[in-house]
């Protein structure tokens, strides 16, 4: 089986490399940073494609890792060069944080073009990307599911089947929603016992028994207290993926305060030149004395 990859960035390229490990045939790649293109090309030994439409060609079943709807419209553009040429028989597993209605966008243009299109979202990171352990959700048709299975279970721990077309992208918008409210939550406790003078790591011990702990405290706890904030998961796509939940609310009419303000905290980072900062990052804003937020020290 013949595997492309559309976006090459730290995820899309560790999850090339766990293929490769695990025996596919990797045969071409594509990403709009060509130096990143034509690096993972070379240590893949595979071609670097100058278009989108060669990457169609010489693939089986194309995984997609792109950072928007935007860039997710763009690489399924009606016209001009696109995934959607050379496209009949193929198979599109699609693995950005992007809104519903573009997954089912990208299911009706596949569909039209001959194609089958799977989202597959990814509530992982970097190191499970690269060692096939992340956690699938899939949305999309079941036959689409279970072509593309062989290949999800080499790169999830957790491949679930979620539904249709769109589900999935519900869910994986919630879990970030959640994760990134815990995030906000956790960097305010630590800044204020930190200003309280508190032991900060045994403050942490305390959290992680009794109900204020949480995965992000196992994930962003120390790198918090540290300031060590290299990116697994930036600022700029936590407040991303807040907008997402928070645009499905609206929707509904629901009101999600807490997704509002943490969303608005995502917003200040990106203002104050951290966007690109681990989420963990956050505590900049919160810690008394470490960043200038507005003028004031918080």
């Amino acid at each position: 089986m013949n595997v492309g990859f559309v976006g090459v960035g730290r995820m899309g390229a560790n999850m090339a490399r766990r293929l490769v490990d695990c025996g596919f045939h990797v045969t071409a790649v594509y990403d709009v940073n060509r130096a990143a293109a034509t690096g993972l090309a070379n240590e893949l030994r595979c071609a670097a494609s100058q278009q989108l439409s060669e990457v169609t060609a010489e693939s089986d079943v194309i995984i997609t890792v792109v950072s928007d709807d935007a860039a997710m419209r763009k690489i399924f553009a009606k016209s001009g060069d696109s995934l959607l040429v050379n496209s009949p028989g193929k198979l599109f597993i699609n693995c950005a944080t992007i809104t519903p209605r573009v997954h089912l966008e990208v299911e009706e243009l596949a569909g039209k073009a001959g194609a089958r299109s799977l989202e597959a979202c990814m509530a992982s990171s970097i190191t499970q990307a690269r060692d096939g352990s992340l956690y699938l959700m899939c949305g999309g048709d079941e036959e689409a599911f279970r072509a593309a299975q062989p290949i999800l279970e080499k790169l999830g721990k957790t491949v679930r089947y979620v539904g249709k077309a769109g589900e999935a992208a519900k869910v994986k918008a919630l879990v970030n929603m959640v994760m990134n409210i815990n995030t906000a939550g956790l960097a305010e406790g630590l800044g204020l016992g930190d200003a309280l003078g508190l032991d900060l790591t045994m403050l942490r011990e305390v959290f992680s028994e009794t109900g204020a702990a949480s995965r992000v405290l196992q994930t962003d706890g120390e790198d918090m207290q540290n300031r060590e904030h290299s990116c697994f998961f930036s600022a700029a796509h936590a407040a991303k993926d807040s907008g997402i939940a928070l645009d499905l609310g609206r929707e509904l009419g629901l009101e999600l305060p807490l997704a509002r303000e943490t969303k608005q905290q995502y917003d200040n980072m990106i203002a104050e030149g951290l966007g690109e900062l681990d989420k963990s990052g956050i505590a900049e804003l919160t810690f008394k004395n470490r960043h200038k937020h507005r003028g004031d020290h918080v």
